[in-house]
């Protein structure tokens, strides 16, 4: 595996060579960014501005924890400028290659340097944390500033303009989380209890005073056993929980069985929306940027549970019914 992904590599670098412009050919002015996520994408078209020029590798929709790289990504990588991942093991399927890939071209994992004693351990692999750490905008601003220190290395000459570009972004995510916190804590106490999919939601829990309960563990390559699924829908009829959440990256198939397993004990679940966790929303829409999603995931569970938000949150801008 390791020999095929190298030799690869060496025949695209080799294309890559050829393909280079000859002397006197203008050259290109934008910088060239790969990222693997949305969010990650997101974070650098906002700090970038009209400087860079963003290819994401994974839609909405996508899951980073399954996702492995194609002939096209792996071409994009090696001819781009900079390519930004997330790390601590969400894009488990790329991992290797980026190793790799990191010996040939300017390869950043943007959430790796976060401080230790502000992740959260793994549910499965004792050296390695929680990845999803978008959940707590908070936290998401150290990645921010991660962005825009690659950015600033790649491209000294424009530092100026990327720390003020990433000052405007670092304002609007203080302004969420504060929105976050506001409508969060209008969500009863013991209402406090978010059921979703796979546990994508702990730094949200812990930032929000969440209980979160998840189907399938940190990473959705884990299987939920019929023994998970009847030991939340005990929790669900013992703690009259209303709502339960669906994911967007993720089959909603356990979830049904949940509703109808307390169904069928006299407890009537609703699914109280879908949530984004590893992917955000469409392309071209406010929820598919990382401002959007949470907007999107806050108002969802804030109303959901018994809290109180605007129908259309922070903003205005999401879509109706969302």
């Amino acid at each position: 595996m390791v020999d095929g992904l190298r030799r690869l590599l060496v025949v695209l670098a080799g294309l890559f060579a050829l393909a280079l412009p000859s002397v006197g050919a203008p050259v290109q002015e934008r910088l060239q960014v790969v990222a693997t996520t949305g969010m990650i994408a997101d974070a650098a078209r906002r700090v970038g501005g009209d400087l860079v020029e963003v290819r994401g590798l994974m839609g909405p929709g996508v899951d980073p924890h399954a996702y492995r790289q194609t002939r096209s990504d792996i071409l994009a990588m090696t001819k781009t400028d900079l390519v930004l991942w997330h790390g601590l093991y969400l894009e488990a399927q790329m991992e290797e290659f980026m190793e790799m890939l990191a010996a040939r071209r300017k390869v950043v994992a943007v959430a790796e340097g976060l401080p230790r004693e502000s992740l959260l351990s793994h549910d499965v692999y004792r050296s390695r944390y929680d990845p999803h750490v978008w959940m707590d905008p908070d936290l998401w601003s150290r990645v921010v500033e991660a962005v825009r220190n690659a950015l600033i290395a790649a491209r000294p000459e424009d530092e100026a303009q990327f720390r003020a570009n990433a000052e405007r972004h670092l304002a609007e995510i203080a302004e969420l989380s504060a929105y976050a916190k506001k409508v969060l804590a209008s969500v009863p106490q013991e209402s406090r209890v978010l059921v979703t999919a796979h546990d994508a939601f702990a730094y949200f829990g812990r930032a929000y005073g969440f209980e979160v309960l998840g189907i399938q563990g940190i990473s959705t390559q884990s299987e939920a056993g019929l023994s998970r699924v009847s030991e939340l829908v005990d929790i669900l009829v013992g703690r009259r929980v209303g709502a339960v959440f669906v994911e967007s990256s993720v089959s909603d198939r356990n979830m049904r069985a949940l509703v109808e397993g307390a169904a069928a004990k006299g407890q009537q679940v609703r699914i109280g929306g879908q949530l984004f966790s590893d992917a955000m929303g469409p392309d071209g829409t406010y929820e598919g940027t990382y401002i959007g999603m949470i907007d999107h995931n806050v108002t969802t569970i804030a109303r959901a549970l018994g809290g109180e938000a605007p129908e259309r949150g922070m903003l205005g801008r999401l879509s109706a019914g969302s």
